[in-house]
């Protein structure tokens, strides 16, 4: 739950029509599908003890699994990389049967496991991880200085690219567990909250962290480097920060930004989701990414992203961007998490959302509608934002710019601020620590906005092209309808002068009312709304 490479996403826009869509591969699907092998159990922790080797970049190690079966059933689905081995899995003291298929695992039992009781297996594991993915996934680096630089980064291509886990985004843990064993010169980071350290005798040292929040599995991360520690608090919260002996001055003045991304996040939704694991920011030589409270950071310690003004407005200057996108995922992404990855724009058309909040509550109204605005040159409009479900398959870029506009247009459309807050804060508040799809955050916000939204949310997230106001003036009149592949689109939209807007609801049939304004003088109010108009 990232913003992508934001470079790669406007060559992207910049680049050719998508190509035709290919047949899915067994792996997506397997991925991809939340199959009878998957739906029959719950998850309900991990314990991932690992071991990494930099010099023969190696790992090794065991995931205990602990689940409640939702059926009988004599098989479950975990899912690993064909490039690690799997050394054996046990249930007790018993080895198990499994099979490998294009990445999933499918383990068997002897006996039938039965609907209602809890299991736990551990699953042993070992091999040099593949790099791949835009980030490495799993990768073995060396920092400026020349010590090692190990760190896992792996949404979209999965986690089980470097550790054995259900490799899906329906079926979170409730807790986990998670120890890590590094050279003992260099310090691992991981999600949570750290509960200590263990000299292993053999120039190895353990590093333990305990998350006590459900989390997904691609937020699951190592930082192992030779980091130095800083840290600070907000209130009851604990605040920890990581980076290089090298970057620490920078660090200590960048990572300043922390507390007023705190707030402003705080100010509409809510206390920061996983305090008892604390917050963290940790210093990663790729662009950043949302880790469960150990947010990944890479931006070179600039304003801006890579010290450039994105969006062309004048306003992401004056602030950190991966500090703030990828912190806002604390609560969409990792909070709020989408049950399929089709409904990715539940983690990143919100959290571009809580970008534009952060501007109007730092610097103010009309500044946060400007910088909302200048995401409008980024939106491609060539693809639906909502993806098709069970294939693993990542929605366009579309879904960060546009869902993002697409949101400020729905409080546009409500046109009441004090209730728009209060419904913000209500639907975080409503569906924190769960995983959720589209109709239910349409079927919340048509439900408590009093407006039947259903053929808005179709439009705009359904729908490659979003609806056009077309206007046809006469003699002091002026008709107008829109041309929407919704046929029964029919969002209000202010016109008129920005001095006195009128609120109009036009419908996909046309409809006339009389003014003086003329072609010329007669506005719509487009900084509010992300709609076409044709005059």
């Amino acid at each position: 739950m990232t913003r992508r490479n934001l470079l790669l996403a406007i060559g992207c826009l910049l680049g050719p029509a998508t190509a035709p869509a290919q047949a899915p591969s067994r792996a997506t699907i397997l991925r991809g599908e939340y199959g009878p092998y998957r739906a029959n159990n719950d998850l309900l922790s991990y314990h991932l003890d690992v071991r990494v080797d930099p010099a023969r970049k190696f790992i090794s190690g065991k995931n205990t699994i602990r689940f409640r079966m939702l059926k009988d059933d004599q098989r479950i689905q975990l899912d690993l990389t064909d490039v690690l081995k799997v050394d054996k899995i046990v249930l007790g003291t018993a080895e198990l049967k499994y099979v490998r298929d294009s990445g999933a695992v499918f383990v068997d039992f002897p006996s039938m496991l039965q609907k209602g009781k809890i299991y736990a297996i551990d699953f042993y594991y070992s091999g040099s991880p593949a790099q791949k993915g835009r980030f490495g996934g799993f990768s073995f680096d060396k920092d400026p200085s020349g010590h090692d630089w190990i760190y896992s980064a792996c949404e979209g291509i999965g986690a089980s690219v470097w550790w054995p886990n259900k490799d899906q985004w329906q079926d979170e843990v409730e807790e986990m567990e998670i120890s890590v064993s590094a050279p003992s010169n260099l310090v691992d980071v991981s999600n949570g909250r750290f509960i200590g350290k263990k000299d292993l005798g053999d120039g190895y040292t353990q590093w333990n962290w305990k998350v006590h929040y459900p989390i997904n599995n691609y937020d699951v991360a190592v930082n192992i480097g030779n980091y130095q520690h800083f840290s600070d608090r907000m209130g009851g919260l604990t605040l920890d920060y990581y980076a290089l002996p090298e970057h620490l001055g920078k660090a200590k003045k960048q990572f300043s930004q922390t507390k007023g991304m705190l707030r402003a996040y705080e100010h509409y939704f809510g206390e920061y989701p996983f305090k008892k694991d604390g917050y963290k920011l940790i210093e990663v030589p790729y662009a950043g990414m949302e880790h469960q409270s150990a947010v990944a950071y890479g931006n070179g310690f600039e304003n801006g992203y890579f010290g450039r003004d994105w969006t062309g407005v004048g306003i992401s200057p004056r602030f950190d961007f991966i500090i703030i996108h990828e912190s806002g995922h604390e609560w969409f992404g990792n909070s709020i998490t989408a049950a399929d990855p089709a409904d990715m724009w539940i983690h990143e058309g919100w959290t571009t959302y809580l970008e534009c909040l952060y501007c109007e509550y730092t610097y103010g109204q009309a500044d946060g509608l400007k910088y909302t605005n200048g995401l409008k040159s980024h939106v491609n409009n060539r693809q639906p934002i909502l993806g098709p479900r069970g294939l693993n398959q990542e929605p366009p870029q579309d879904q960060y710019f546009k869902g993002a506009l697409f949101i400020n247009t729905m409080r546009s459309v409500l046109d009441d601020d004090k209730k728009w807050w209060a419904i913000l804060r209500k639907f975080y508040q409503t569906f924190k620590y769960k995983n959720i799809l589209t109709e239910d955050v349409e079927r919340f916000f048509s439900e408590n906005t009093g407006m039947n939204l259903t053929p808005m949310f179709d439009e705009y997230l359904r729908h490659a092209n979003i609806p056009t106001l077309e206007l046809r003036f006469g003699n002091q009149s002026v008709a107008y309808r829109w041309i929407a592949d919704e046929p029964a689109f029919a969002m209000p939209i202010k016109i008129g002068r920005r001095d006195h807007w009128q609120t109009i609801k036009p419908t996909t049939n046309w409809q006339a009312m009389t003014t003086d304004l003329t072609q010329g003088t007669l506005d719509v109010a487009t900084d509010l709304y992300y709609v076409n108009v044709k005059k």
